[in-house]
């Protein structure tokens, strides 16, 4: 298996992860997101197989967005001078995996290629988060993979946001 950037001339054909809403981001959005720099998106390919996908792009933790608990541990992590009302972070935009691969441990072992390949080449911007809104039915899986929940309130009536400290990787 392949980790690809998706560009213009990637193929995008015959990948189905069960969910409408991944299956649409990956065949109608995830270029014109590209043309437009509000995301990347990234192919786990077998052969011409679309295996599973990811987006990334731009995001932070801010005070609004946290349940007081938590905002007193993300903190406390930095010097009293250099605490800030937000900090930067990368967001998982969509994560899917194939229907035909889900339960081959797929998913845990991409999560891992991609927070690999952000520590080790944060190239043009420092961030120190990873964030995802959690499909309700995904929270268990992002869980297993040593994301925390920022807030207990759900974000809206599907997703609930969650964060990893990319500093665990060190």
């Amino acid at each position: 298996m392949e980790l690809v950037r998706l560009t213009h001339k990637s193929i995008l054909e015959g990948f189905d992860c069960g969910d409408n809403d991944l299956n649409e981001f990956l065949f109608e959005d995830a270029k014109a997101f590209l043309d437009k720099r509000i995301a990347i998106s990234f192919l786990l390919k077998d052969g011409e197989k679309i295996v599973a996908y990811f987006c990334l792009l731009n995001d932070k933790i801010t005070r609004q967005d946290v349940s007081n608990s938590q905002w007193k541990k993300i903190k406390t992590a930095f010097p009293e001078r250099k605490r800030f009302g937000s900090y930067p972070a990368i967001k998982i935009g969509r994560f899917a995996v194939s229907k035909e691969y889900k339960g081959h441990r797929i998913g845990t072992d991409l999560m891992n290629i991609l927070k690999g390949m952000l520590n080790t080449n944060p190239i043009y911007s420092a961030f120190r988060y990873l964030t995802v809104d959690a499909y309700l039915s995904a929270i268990d899986f992002y869980k297993k993979n040593h994301f925390k929940e920022l807030s207990e309130k759900i974000t809206n009536e599907h997703t609930r946001l969650m964060f990893f400290d990319m500093m665990e990787l060190e």
